[in-house]
């Protein structure tokens, strides 16, 4: 076999430092959180009818023009079947061939407006269904075909039932985020002081600029946290909706002071460690997830804005052992929720070194080690961690003695480019604490590996494993020890 020492891409004096290593990795790191909020800060709720499930709401019943036309023609007249007609209009307006021929029928909107705000409260029901599942259109001109009901529904979110407030509420937040006129025009009605769960809206685009400040200086973030635990008689529903509104408060602007002031990031670590617990025993409540989700990402968020976060808040290191829990409870059947762990998991360890001692000391890294073999996104994200733990020389010996070289030589083998680098980074950092490690190494059959990626595609690559061979493994001095790593 060719030996590296005999090809062209030489490592050369250019390198880099530890510490500068680790900043190209952060600047990495922060252009990544940026698109997933760009990602996060935009959906669309649906909500089923009591009387039906998931197969059946996806079935469109009637999306032929004459039906629809048919249905329309029949809420013009008062009769005993009128709210049958709504019923079965507001099934057919799943379909968005259904919603455009109804908005094209003269005065349609109207009608519907009428029937919302009548005297018949079965009629005002139905009615607000079809405006839910028109605010659910893909369809720009749906959307704002939709406003004259926009102050009606506002009005209803103070009164009538609970189901009538839900469809209210969440109907408005469809119409917000795509549409600058809706939004507007709900500015200017006054929707902030009206709604005591302002949710989808903060989802807008320009959220941070027009709605986030006026949401953080009301009373509302203070409102959400008290409501955020799950309370026995209302079950998961409340606090999985005021999370969801605290994650899009935190995805909505780099300063989250305001949040961090009122106590978010503590309140929610403590939610999660209570979780974590639970689904570490086993105990997985239908629609737990649906909480563990948007509290991963709120504190994720919290820990990666640029204010400096209270000591109080990095100081339980409970919550690495439930983000340990909830990544392996998730890993087969939830992989975006083990994705998530991980990351917030990687935000702490990049923040304080509590948390990477705390990796060690309560033997956590060597399941986070067995999960390296898991794709889509999970193994990069737990290498991004033991690259933070990695980073205390003094870790170094003790993450060599849990095993992580022989997975290191695994991963170095893997297709993801990203995942390869990580590993070599790794390398680079077990290498720099002793000549221990790179004895053990070479013990793994490290050489021949790294003597294969000369012929890899990506030149970095290519010069880190050459550095690592020639300036450590090869080296004739094994006491000899390099801190640089060249860079592209």
């Amino acid at each position: 076999m060719w030996r590296l020492s005999r090809i062209r891409h030489k490592a050369g004096r250019a390198g880099y430092s530890l510490e500068e290593l680790r900043v190209k990795r952060r600047e990495h790191e922060k252009a990544l959180r940026q698109a997933r909020r760009d990602r996060q800060l935009v959906s669309r709720r649906l909500l089923l009818n009591e009387d039906e499930g998931q197969q059946e709401a996806i079935r469109h019943t009637c999306s032929d023009e004459n039906d629809v036309v048919s249905l329309f023609h029949n809420l013009q007249h008062s009769s005993p079947e009128r709210e049958a007609h709504l019923k079965t209009l507001s099934k057919s307006l799943r379909d968005l061939s259904a919603q455009l021929i109804f908005i094209k029928q003269e005065n349609s909107i109207h009608v519907l407006v009428g029937l919302l705000t009548g005297p018949n409260t079965r009629c005002r029901l139905q009615s607000v269904c079809c405006f839910h599942e028109l605010s659910h259109s893909p369809h720009p001109s749906v959307t704002t075909a939709c406003l004259p009901a926009t102050p009606y529904l506002l009005t209803y979110l103070s009164g009538q039932s609970t189901r009538f407030t839900e469809l209210c509420l969440y109907t408005l937040g469809n119409l917000c985020p795509d549409s600058d006129i809706v939004r507007e025009k709900l500015l200017a009605q006054g929707i902030i002081p009206a709604l005591a769960c302002c949710i989808e809206l903060l989802q807008a685009k320009d959220a941070s600029e027009k709605i986030i400040p006026l949401v953080l200086a009301s009373s509302l973030p203070s409102h959400l946290l008290a409501v955020l635990t799950p309370d026995q008689n209302f079950a998961l529903a409340p606090a999985i909706e005021c999370a969801w509104c605290l994650h899009y408060l935190t995805c909505s602007g780099e300063d989250n002071r305001a949040l961090l002031a009122c106590g978010a990031l503590l309140q929610c670590s403590m939610l999660l460690v209570s979780l974590g617990g639970a689904v570490a025993q086993g105990n997985k409540a239908e629609g737990v997830e649906l909480l563990v989700c948007p509290l991963l990402r709120c504190v994720g968020n919290l820990l990666s804005c640029t204010a400096d976060v209270p000591d109080a808040c990095l100081s339980d290191v409970g919550l690495t052992v439930a983000l340990c829990a909830l990544l392996q409870a998730y890993v087969q059947t939830r992989p975006s929720l083990a994705r998530e762990s991980a990351w917030v998991l990687n935000n702490l360890t990049a923040r304080s070194c509590l948390f990477c001692s705390a990796l060690i000391t309560l033997n956590l890294v060597p399941n986070l080690i067995q999960l390296l073999p898991f794709s889509q996104g999970i193994n990069t994200m737990i290498l991004r961690v033991l690259a933070n733990v990695a980073h205390k020389k003094e870790f170094c010996i003790q993450l060599a003695e849990f095993g992580l070289l022989s997975s290191l030589c695994a991963t170095l083998k893997m297709a993801e480019q990203a995942v390869v680098t990580l590993s070599l980074d790794i390398l680079f950092m077990l290498f720099a604490s002793g000549s221990q490690v790179v004895e053990d190494f070479v013990r793994e059959g490290g050489i021949s590996l790294l003597e294969t990626f000369q012929y890899y595609s990506e030149e970095d690559v290519r010069r880190k494993a050459v550095y690592l061979l020639e300036e450590h493994v090869l080296s004739s001095s094994s006491q000899c020890t390099v801190s640089c790593i060249p860079s592209s």
